[in-house]
């Protein structure tokens, strides 16, 4: 009994990059692991099975998807302690990014089995390279809440972040991120919007978040999106306005369109502005 729970030689978890578009992008190295590997865990066999047979790579294929990872992990795990060597891979781009896989290759390290990255396409790099935006320290958010009042909470949070932010939207949800997007971080805030990478119909779409919300208010997006959006300046928060809310309110302008104009000269958040001058009215009464 001893001897079938014994890690034998061999057994590996080899976490491979998957081409997000383009079959061609897939690397050398990732074909030679696929043609080798005993067995190919993949989010969904219906989409893995073309790219492999566009390489000619016949391997057996199991499904390692979101809702079945806890269940499938043991198994996987036991398989490679047998000395079996399996390739996980997701629909497009790096495992694990924003796709199922960390909680397999969090438990091979816990069983001491090899983990070994076959490195390739990233949507989320692949995006920050060609944006324009500072590129030496930035953050993946990865997909935001679907909900509103949760996305705009998590838009918040990230108001005063001043690394180059990545995001993965649904083309459905792009129009509503975006005004959010413009409402939390300041009209004026540089963005991109990236869809289609690497395939036939790519287009990349620059401009300030009030332009990109205003862009796509009559269009609707299709295809996989990333967003970036460059990082708050040191002066964001304190960037002075020739002119004050009370001058805005004085002049018949209500409280909202007041904030909207001195977040639009300042590079302000709108809603930061906006409660910021509530606070302040609260406080003068």
């Amino acid at each position: 009994m001893a001897r079938d729970t014994e890690i034998k030689p061999g057994g590996i978890l080899y976490v491979v990059a998957m081409p997000i578009g383009n079959p061609r992008d897939i690397t050398l190295r990732a074909l030679d692991v696929l043609h080798d590997v005993d067995l190919i865990a993949c989010e969904d066999t219906r989409r893995t099975g073309p790219i492999l047979a566009a390489h000619q790579v016949k391997r057996p294929l199991i499904s390692h998807f979101e809702h079945n990872e806890v269940r499938r992990v043991p198994e996987l795990i036991d398989r490679m302690k047998h000395g079996e060597r399996i390739a996980l891979v997701t629909d497009a781009g790096t495992p694990t990014i924003s796709d199922p896989g960390y909680r397999l290759v969090r438990a091979a390290h816990e069983a001491g089995i090899r983990v070994s990255a076959i490195p390739g396409p990233s949507a989320a790099i692949a995006a920050l390279s060609i944006s324009g935006l500072a590129s030496a320290r930035f953050t993946f958010e990865g997909f935001l809440p679907s909900r509103d009042a949760a996305r705009r909470n998590a838009l918040d949070a990230l108001n005063r972040e001043s690394r180059t932010m990545i995001f993965y939207e649904a083309a459905r949800r792009l129009r509503d991120t975006l005004d959010e997007m413009a409402i939390a971080f300041g009209e004026l805030r540089n963005a991109i919007v990236v869809r289609e990478l690497t395939k036939t119909y790519e287009e990349t779409i620059r401009g300030s978040l009030a332009d990109l919300a205003q862009r796509f208010q009559g269009e609707q997006a299709l295809g996989e999106i990333v967003i970036v959006v460059e990082g708050a300046p040191e002066t964001n928060a304190a960037s002075p306005s020739p002119i004050s809310i009370d001058d805005l309110i004085d002049a018949g302008l209500s409280l909202k369109q007041a904030s909207a104009i001195i977040a639009k000269l300042t590079g302000a958040s709108r809603r930061d502005v906006y409660q910021d001058a509530l606070k302040h009215r609260r406080e003068s009464e």
